[in-house]
């Protein structure tokens, strides 16, 4: 039975939204009338999440009812009830009904609708593409198609739960450098187009000459204050220019293919893509789906253009007839031991266990890399703004200090 969203007006006059099952529109409208409401808007629960109400401005402005921790939550309940014995659409009820947002319980009722239709569970996800992405709704056909729905769940909500692990702790490595560097930028920035004009103004009318480092700072000094401007200009048509430039396949790849040479974030780059392709092919190969469709979608997955060409051309070879770790170990911007976890599991016939592993692996290390660099970025960006204040200082000092002489 389809659901429907509901806004009516009580006895007191009191606005009520929410949700009623019922065969058609009319008939919601009759259920409310009999629950003593005035009926205002009816429309499908589907229709309400994608293109009314407050779907519309989720679609404009760039919105998503689940976020990453959030889908995590509700697959990881959801695998719960289904794994207890309750039926699909039982399952998918009781969530719409605790669902802490209007908008979520709109979008899961609408999937319950699916569902009690006849549909498919992959075939309802599928028609939010916003909210679940490919490899989701792939990974639920396979649990669909084995009958191990709840197990292909809980493995999901693993997935997400381990990869949004792994990118908050990179996020937590990289937070503090970031910081630390804007504060410095503007603490310069103010010294040098505040500070340093008005202490060193009080010289001006000298006649002796000014130490170097001094007449360097006011130089220094006079083209932020009067191109400031155009340089923060400047800088934002790069970036607006560099993002342009993001988007032109052959430029994405050739950028994608240098940051891979970077000495330290190369090597990051490289581990943190491989442990993503390696996790989804894992969870994709122990849900049942076949090697061709996992190695498609997991490439998908892949930020870098670069490793997504080389995965996708590892696709190639696999279809072609050759082993995945040998197609894997042809190509040099993967890690190599995404190749021998990979031949360990073809000979021992356990793929996706080995493909785990090496996911495991490759993020523990991403992890330790990424804190390890943080390690030496923090007193190094420390040290340089150190050096950069006390350049300015002495700047301001060194005048003060011949001054001093001069009047001894």
């Amino acid at each position: 039975m389809p659901a429907y969203a509901y806004e009516a007006l009580d006895a007191k006059g009191a606005t009520l939204k929410g949700l009623i099952d019922a065969d058609t529109a009319r008939a919601a409208r009759g259920l409310l009338r009999a629950r003593s409401l005035v009926p205002l808007l009816v429309e499908p629960a589907m229709n309400a999440q994608g293109g009314k109400g407050g779907g519309l401005n989720m679609t404009l402005w760039g919105g998503h009812v689940f976020n990453a921790t959030t889908l995590a939550v509700w697959t990881r309940q959801l695998a719960g009830l289904v794994a207890a014995g309750l039926p699909l659409e039982r399952a998918l009820a009781a969530l719409a009904e605790e669902a802490d947002k209007e908008q979520q319980q709109r979008l899961v009722a609408s999937l319950r609708s699916e569902v009690n239709a006849g549909a498919p569970f992959a075939s309802a996800l599928a028609q939010h593409p916003r909210e679940f992405s490919p490899i989701y709704t792939s990974v639920i056909a396979a649990g669909e198609q084995s009958g191990q729905l709840g197990t292909v769940l809980e493995r999901l909500a693993d997935d997400l739960e381990e990869r949004e692990a792994l990118k908050n702790k990179l996020i937590a490595a990289s937070l503090y450098p970031a910081i630390v560097t804007m504060v410095a930028i503007v603490i310069v920035v103010f010294l040098v187009s505040y500070v340093v004009p008005q202490v060193a103004g009080v010289f001006a009318g000298s006649k002796r000459a000014l130490p170097f480092l001094t007449v360097a700072m006011l130089a220094i000094s006079a083209f932020v204050r009067n191109y400031g401007w155009l340089m923060l200009i400047a800088i934002v048509l790069a970036a607006v220019g560099f993002g342009v430039a993001r988007k032109q396949p052959a430029l994405r790849m050739r950028m994608d293919a240098a940051w891979l040479r970077l000495p330290l974030v190369g090597k990051l780059a490289r581990g943190y893509n491989a442990a993503r392709f390696a996790a989804t092919l894992a969870m994709l190969a122990a849900a049942g789906v076949p090697i061709l469709k996992s190695l498609q979608t997991a490439a998908e997955t892949l930020s870098n253009q670069a490793m997504r060409e080389d995965a996708l051309d590892a696709l190639v070879l696999v279809r072609e007839g050759a082993p995945l770790a040998s197609a894997m170990a042809s190509k040099k911007r993967f890690p190599p031991l995404v190749a021998m976890f990979a031949r360990l599991g073809e000979q021992t016939g356990q793929l996706p266990v080995m493909l785990g592993r090496a996911a495991k692996q490759l993020s523990a290390e991403v992890q330790r890399r990424a804190m390890h660099l943080a390690t030496i970025l923090e007193p190094l960006l420390i040290v340089g703004m150190g050096l950069v204040v006390m350049l300015i200082v002495l700047a301001v000092l060194m005048p003060i200090i011949q001054l001093n002489q001069l009047v001894k």
